[in-house]
């Protein structure tokens, strides 16, 4: 198997448990917050859901240029535009990752903050940091958010302690 194509396989897993855990949400607990520092519930599920799309800003642009004072972050304002924001970017990230070869993976991204280069790395390894890695990241966060809400988690990897007999 191709390395392009276990990326593939591994982006729809995760994308298939982060969607499970975000629909679980509802309407009345969006502004809802585990601490004033925190993120709210929509806060944090809304930047999980852009966090997909930047798959195809990987795979489709040589670079991404973040100006913070044009920066305006995605907040959804019910759960059904979240799901069919989230739906739509894992859509276009598959696409993109299904149509970029094996060579486009050692092509270098970069990211840079107001034309000022942060760094230059290989697709693959931007792909796995700012897109799985910082998605499971904020998942398990958003997991954590669940439980203080007293929400069924669902297992990312096996089964939760609300999924499996009797508990853990």
């Amino acid at each position: 198997m191709k390395t392009i194509d276990r990326l593939l396989k591994e982006f729809e897993h995760e994308a298939q448990t982060t969607r499970k855990h975000l629909e679980r949400l509802p309407d009345e607990k969006l502004s809802w917050r585990p601490h004033e520092k925190s993120f709210t519930a929509a806060g944090l599920a809304s930047h999980i859901t852009e966090s997909f799309g930047w798959t195809e800003v990987v795979f489709k642009e040589n670079e991404f240029n973040f100006d913070p004072s044009t920066y305006k972050p995605y907040i959804a304002e019910s759960v059904a535009g979240l799901l069919k924001t989230f739906d739509d970017n894992v859509a276009k990230s598959k696409q993109a990752l299904a149509e970029a070869g094996e060579e486009t993976l050692e092509q270098p991204w970069s990211l840079k903050i107001m034309d000022r280069v942060q760094f230059e790395r290989p697709r693959a390894e931007v792909f796995r940091d700012f897109v799985l890695s910082h998605v499971i990241h904020h998942r398990g966060q958003f997991s954590v958010y669940l439980r203080l809400l007293d929400i069924a988690v669902p297992g990312s990897y096996g089964p939760s302690a609300d999924e499996s007999a009797g508990g853990m």
